[in-house]
């Protein structure tokens, strides 16, 4: 297979020197934040957010003047997505289904899909509020069930993210917190400014947030490490120009380490891409994040068929796909790994990430291999039970004694023996 790279983005040495140093500076202060609790999270907060109020629960007086603040287009158009949202949501809740089956004569297994009960749903900030961030989390974790729900959102440059604290209200937040980054992330996991330990830890974040997920996941469950968000765009001859570079940068502006590929069979395309991209960069207000990514992390592979993009496609593994070619149907029923497609240009990541009902909190750094994104099923945890009758008690019995017995594990043998004892013939 003849692979073509037009344009390449930092290598894997460069990229692992900079996940390095944000390990050992989240290691840091997770370990400050064990030791010394609510003095540490203040601290940090007020270094990195200028954010240090009496208290950072907001109260529901806030919460309703907050809301108030807001036009009512505003409101509404958080409504209208969370709507779609939730449907989608449950409509997936729906298809799990509790299972119960007889699998021998008197033998009886079977499994429950039960949701966590509280759960940490952190809702980044930075640059941008991040409100749709607060549908994802909120809005799937109550539609799978769960009975607390505790979110954290930074404050932005000092001041509240208003559509951001009413989409995580509208959302079915139990309890709203005023703080972000790993401090965030740690007071929801360890307990911290009044914040009960949570069981399990969602939603995306920089390269410190995902960080801190990955350093606090078997303390609380998580939801996946989701990074700087990444695109690749799979285009052949039929694509245009200016939506490919278009959802190139769409993506790229959400930081300068966030990759966007474009992947394509179509030389002329490949070749005449980096214009593009440059053309709209001079008049892309957010050009400063979108071209330092584009510059650092943008690539054009050149390859010859779509067979071959299938090939490479799922070696990246990207977040995103959107399919830009003749036949989008191709792609889906022949990638296995992606965090969402996107099929033809009338849909885009977008899309995706505000408004039409899929999950936006997807899988980074080729973790598509194993894992979807976020979703009802995260929330839940799918239980065994079994129960079983006498007579078929002293069938399983004498199976399950030789093969204890085989392993070595005689205090397992004696169960089965006591129940053969106990339900056997001539007992």
């Amino acid at each position: 297979m003849a692979i073509r790279y037009i344009k390449k983005g930092k290598s894997v040495e460069q990229k692992a020197e900079a996940d390095a140093q944000v390990q050992e500076t989240v290691r840091g202060i997770l370990a400050d934040i064990q030791r010394r609790g609510d003095e540490a999270v203040r601290e940090l907060s007020g270094k990195f957010d200028n954010w240090n109020p009496a208290s950072f629960k907001l109260s529901q007086e806030q919460i309703e003047e907050i809301v108030a603040s807001l036009p009512a287009q505003a409101v509404s158009d958080i409504k209208f997505a969370q709507e779609q949202i939730r449907n989608f949501a449950k409509a997936q809740r729906a298809a799990l289904q509790d299972l119960e089956v007889e699998t021998l004569p008197g033998v009886v297994l079977g499994h429950r899909n039960i949701a966590v009960n509280r759960v940490g749903c952190y809702v980044p900030g930075g640059r941008y509020p991040m409100v749709a961030s607060a549908h994802m989390s909120t809005v799937t974790a109550k539609a799978a069930g769960v009975k607390e729900v505790i979110a954290c959102t930074p404050p932005i440059n000092g001041e509240i993210p208003a559509a951001t604290i009413a989409a995580i209200h509208f959302g079915g937040a139990d309890e709203i917190y005023l703080l972000g980054g790993v401090q965030a992330l740690a007071a929801m996991a360890y307990g911290a400014l009044g914040i009960e330990p949570v069981d399990m830890i969602v939603g995306p974040g920089n390269a410190f947030v995902a960080e801190a997920k990955r350093q606090l996941f078997g303390l609380v469950g998580i939801d996946l490490l989701a990074g700087p968000t990444e695109v690749l765009v799979l285009a052949d001859e039929t694509a245009d120009a200016e939506i490919c570079a278009t959802d190139l940068l769409g993506q790229a502006e959400h930081g300068p380490t966030s990759p966007a590929v474009l992947l394509t069979t179509s030389a002329s395309l490949a070749q005449s891409i980096e214009t593009e991209i440059g053309r709209q960069l001079e008049t892309l207000p957010t050009a400063d994040l979108a071209g330092a990514a584009w510059r650092d992390y943008g690539e054009v592979i050149l390859v010859d068929t779509d067979e071959e993009m299938v090939e490479v496609a799922d070696e990246i593994a990207s977040e995103h796909v959107e399919v830009l070619t003749r036949d989008p149907d191709y792609f889906l029923e022949n990638m296995s790994n992606y965090g969402a497609l996107f099929l033809g240009p009338e849909t885009n990541v977008a899309y995706g990430d505000k408004i039409i009902g899929t999950n936006h909190t997807l899988p980074t750094k080729k973790a598509g291999r194993y894992t979807g994104g976020l979703w009802v099923g995260k929330f839940i945890k799918t239980v065994t039970y079994q129960r079983v009758t006498e007579e078929a008690s002293v069938l399983i019995g004498e199976y399950g004694s030789r093969l204890c017995d085989l392993e070595g594990f005689m205090g397992h043998k004696e169960q089965c023996d006591l129940r053969l004892r106990r339900y056997g013939r001539g007992s």
